[in-house]
């Protein structure tokens, strides 16, 4: 899950792979490849801050590798978001709880193993296990038996090995039985996470981590921490997606304005996360070869509903004052030269309308009315103590700078100076465990990166009573209702309706404030053609042609 836990983790250059040896070698037959410069794709990246386990990887950029070197059950079409069948030849319910999976044939780790309904299971298996340690270890707990093998005590050992609710029929079939209905579950299996894994796995661990084994267009040839990974095409590779390169060299930079000025210099080819310094001249200096477009992100403010004074009908209307305090529009402009859009619901764009998007869901909530917003938050009684600040880690983003104009906004419309100010955190970490402590007392920063194109995962992993991200202490037995009458809908249309439901309770009760949505950004060399990033703002390797 990529949330306000994890979306500062995506942006920042985290820790080296914990890798023991220099480089991972290659599997030998194509290992050329790997020096064939001149149709090799150079980009800039970060070095992920886990290991490459599918299920212990929930930053983006160990989350760019994953997409490269493996296939799953499903894969999210690159223009439409659209979750469509990759290893899965077909998945088949009667009451959206059961679900008996059958892959294709012939298709085969980087290894040359084949991929089998065993290679499923035994990987969710391993990743749900609360004794592996895997950070996704969640994204199982809709599987019967997660409690057993996963308890919600920290301190408790499990009880179970596998999940009760998987079994292997036969080569290429397996079962799945959740704990409780979930219509658009078999939407979410694009996700890493549920990637299948070979048995050199499980027979040499710390091998495989060595040396990575996927079933993905790419196998990695080499790593050097901090330096580059380079990934070239996996010969037995049986998606239809093959690439049109030969292979990525992923180029480390602690600095994006580096990795800009090299772009420019024509000694680098793509730049997937444009400085916020440059993005007021990425156009005049790219010209056709700039990308701005809507990404499955969202910032939020969050409040702290565990505190009193945010608490009852009167802290209800201050939110919604302050939020109609926040001149959206005109920092999206000014600050991020339009490489944001205001948020005027709690999801993202990219869902589109069939995915469950609803523009003005949030209503009069989210526009801008300073003379409305004055009045509400005095009818509320003003701000607890007279004042209000704004939290967040400012080691990494753009963060102090949309804090201030945030704050300047909501002090303009009060025709107070410093009735909000910014409360600036030096590191993520503290930040999170400030977060996770429940000790915010004012509005702090959360932002979501979409997991998967599903308006479920902008809304329960966040909103739903006691939900894994659900950091402003939320509770509302309306809207935990309307989720879970969503999940068990049979029909895909009425889920999304129930979902949108559940919205418009947020925006009565609003817990968070919606921002704006994120655009993915990117710039890319005049040897590179047939560019562009999907819906999590990550460009789509296997269709980069190099000239």
């Amino acid at each position: 899950m990529r949330g306000s836990t994890h979306l500062t983790m995506a942006l920042a250059c985290a820790a080296a792979l914990s890798v023991t040896a220099t480089a991972c070698g290659g599997d030998g037959g194509d290992s050329a490849d790997a020096g064939a410069g001149d149709r090799v794709v150079r980009a800039s990246w970060g070095d992920p801050q886990h290991p490459l386990e599918p299920a212990n990887t929930n930053e983006v950029q160990g989350g760019k590798v994953l997409d490269m070197i493996f296939r799953g059950l499903k894969r999210y079409d690159a223009k439409t978001g659209e979750a469509k069948n990759a290893m899965a030849k077909s998945i088949e319910t009667d009451d959206q709880q059961n679900f008996t999976i059958t892959l294709k044939d012939g298709w085969k780790f980087s290894d040359g193993t084949p991929v089998t309904a065993k290679s499923y299971v035994d990987a969710w298996n391993y990743g749900a296990n609360a004794r592996n340690a895997q950070v996704s270890s969640y994204f199982f707990q809709f599987i019967d038996g997660y409690d057993a093998v996963h308890p919600a005590d920290e301190d408790a050992e499990p009880t179970a090995d596998t999940l009760s609710g998987l079994a292997v029929k036969d080569e290429h079939t397996f079962t799945v039985r959740l704990s409780e209905p979930f219509s658009l579950w078999p939407e979410t299996l694009g996700y890493a996470a549920y990637s299948p894994l070979p048995q050199s796995f499980f027979d040499d661990h710390d091998g495989w981590l060595d040396k990575p084994v996927g079933n993905g267009p790419y196998r990695i040839d080499s790593y050097r921490p901090s330096q580059s990974m380079k990934l070239v095409k996996n010969k037995h590779y049986a998606g239809s997606d093959k690439p049109e390169n030969d292979g990525v060299e992923l180029r480390v930079y602690t600095d994006n304005n580096t990795a800009y000025t090299d772009l420019q210099a024509g000694n680098l080819d793509i730049v997937d996360d444009i400085p916020a310094s440059q993005l007021g001249n990425a156009e005049n200096d790219l010209g056709d070869r700039f990308i701005n477009q809507p990404a499955g992100i969202i910032q939020t403010l969050s409040f702290p509903l565990y505190d009193e004074d945010w608490q009852g009908a009167d802290a209800a209307k201050l939110r919604k004052g302050l939020s109609m305090a926040i001149n959206r529009k005109e920092i999206t402009s000014k600050l991020y030269h339009d490489t944001r859009t205001p948020a005027t619901d709690f999801t993202s764009p990219v869902l589109g309308k069939d995915g469950g998007y609803k523009k003005n869901l949030c209503g009069e909530a989210c526009t801008y009315d300073p003379d409305r917003a004055k009045e509400l938050i005095e009818d509320a009684g003003g701000l607890p103590g007279g004042k209000v600040t704004i939290t967040s880690n400012v080691d990494t983003g753009s963060h102090r700078q949309w804090m201030d104009a945030v704050c300047n906004s909501i002090n303009n419309a009060l025709d107070k100076s410093k009735a909000c100010t910014v409360n600036p955190v030096a590191t993520f970490a503290d930040f999170r465990n400030r977060v996770g402590d429940h000790r915010m007392t004012g509005m702090f920063r959360t932002g979501w990166q979409m997991d998967y194109p599903l308006i479920q995962n902008f809304l329960q992993p966040i909103y739903y009573t006691d939900g894994s991200s659900n950091d402003s202490g939320y509770s509302s037995s309306r809207f935990d209702d309307l989720v879970d009458r969503a999940n068990a809908a049979d029909d895909e249309d009425d889920a999304i309706g129930l979902f949108q439901d559940a919205e418009r309770e947020l925006a009565k009760d609003l817990p968070a404030i919606p921002l704006w949505y994120q655009n993915g950004t990117a710039g890319y060399s005049d040897r590179l053609s047939d560019v562009r990033l999907n819906a999590f703002s990550v460009p789509v390797f296997t269709d980069i042609k190099v000239d």
